[in-house]
């Protein structure tokens, strides 16, 4: 998920990007039907990354590779790596964009998604970007680099998070027993609400996060 420049919450499916409101309630957004297996955004603005799938209508090869939008997801372009990769996890704060290939490890650009170099080869189930750190859950744990994804190290005493999404001032995450944990630092960890099994996460920043699942919104504060 992300939040674009109107605070309208945008979550990837298997048919397309939707605006998911308040109550829970979607609407399409744009005419793509393309399956994201990959979304990430800039929180507060319209950029979007993504990646998947082509849908019924789009004739492309497959996989999508990187896709960006500037609008908000009403249109798409093709980046990079169009046929060649389906990123299963994207960050991005609108320059760098770190993704998980699926395959051979994280793939890191440092110039939008335009062109890509060799991170570590960690399967990553999620990825977010602080300033100054790369964040991924790998079957170790949470991990953090500081060297744009070439290495990783275990962050100690770390909840045993599930998902993860990365603001400007820190880090929110949902453990694998539904429990809602933000930080500042990655250090430090403070239990939130319980939410359950979500499916999604997104944050505008350390004081606000949303959490999804197929039926539900929950505001996390």
């Amino acid at each position: 998920m992300s939040v674009d420049s109107a605070g309208t919450i945008l979550a990837g499916t298997h048919s397309g990007l939707v605006a998911v409101a308040p109550s829970g309630a979607t609407t399409e957004v744009g005419t793509s039907d393309d399956d994201l297996m990959g979304l990430a955004g800039v929180s507060g603005s319209d950029v979007l990354v993504a990646s998947g799938h082509p849908g019924p209508s789009n004739p492309g090869p497959n996989p999508l590779g990187l896709r960006r939008s500037d609008d908000g997801g009403r249109t798409w372009t093709d980046r990079s790596l169009l046929g060649e990769v389906d990123f299963h996890a994207l960050a991005t704060d609108g320059t760098v964009v770190v993704g998980f290939d699926g395959t051979r490890g994280i793939r890191v650009s440092t110039d939008a998604g335009a062109t890509w170099s060799a991170g570590a080869t960690v399967a990553a189930a999620a990825l977010a970007l602080t300033p100054g750190a790369v964040w991924a859950i790998t079957p170790a744990g949470l991990e953090r680099s500081t060297d744009l994804a070439r290495t990783f190290t275990p962050v100690e005493d770390a909840p045993a998070l599930v998902l993860l999404a990365g603001t400007g001032d820190g880090l929110w995450g949902i453990d694998a027993d539904g429990y809602a944990w933000r930080s500042r630092d990655g250090a430090a960890w403070e239990q939130r609400a319980f939410v359950g099994q979500v499916e999604a996460l997104t944050a505008t920043g350390f004081d606000t996060a949303y959490a999804a699942t197929a039926e539900v919104l929950y505001t996390l504060n």
